[in-house]
């Protein structure tokens, strides 16, 4: 890796640090497979929408839609980092845990996409999620294909498929190990000890 790709490397990994609480692994694939300031450049177009959306909409949904993405685009990093922060934001607020855990949701990559959609619409009404079932199946149709109506929230869905059919191909490629929860959330150390005891 040239000087230039450490730089930014560790620009990219200095605002997981002060985001989440650790350097993210899927920061060094970036740089190696887009180049540093093509990397660093994505990253300043794409994430202020992205944590306007999270705003906007809440943890809860806003992960759960990338995790769904990345299931259906078969990345297990991504998957297990958004998966992972919807599960301690549920926790958080209903102060019960998903009916299936992070790993289950991670595995589902491998299955057919038909299943893969048939597990996601279980775990929405196993857990309550029922104005998620919407988005989702609006995510379907814009996936497909089907084009944007240009409302905000077709828009907002438009960005995270697009972020996430970049950042999966990345975690793919690079075949990056999972780390830990992509959200502030992940500071919370006693919510997590607390989610952990409870899975266990």
């Amino acid at each position: 890796m040239s000087i230039l790709q450490n730089a930014s490397k560790g620009v990219l990994e200095f605002i997981g640090q002060n985001l989440w609480g650790f350097k993210p692994n899927l920061m060094k694939d970036i740089v190696e497979q887009n180049g540093g300031p093509s990397s660093v450049l994505w990253f300043a177009r794409n994430m202020p929408t992205y944590e306007r959306i999270l705003k906007a909409w809440g943890p809860i949904r806003t992960h759960l839609l990338a995790s769904e993405i990345s299931v259906l685009n078969g990345c297990p990093y991504c998957t297990f980092g958004h998966i992972y922060a919807a599960q301690l934001h549920f926790l958080e607020i209903t102060g019960s845990v998903m009916s299936v855990d992070e790993d289950e949701v991670v595995s589902w990559h491998k299955l057919d996409e038909a299943t893969k959609i048939a597990n996601f619409r279980k775990l929405i009404l196993e857990n309550e999620l029922d104005a998620e079932m919407a988005l989702f199946d609006r995510m379907l149709e814009l996936r497909a294909g089907n084009g944007s109506n240009g409302s905000k929230r077709d828009r907002n869905i438009e960005h995270l498929l697009q972020m996430f059919a970049y950042l999966n191909a990345c975690g793919i490629k690079g075949n990056t190990a999972n780390d830990q929860s992509h959200d502030p959330i992940n500071l919370d150390t006693a919510l997590k000890e607390k989610y952990a005891r409870i899975r266990a």
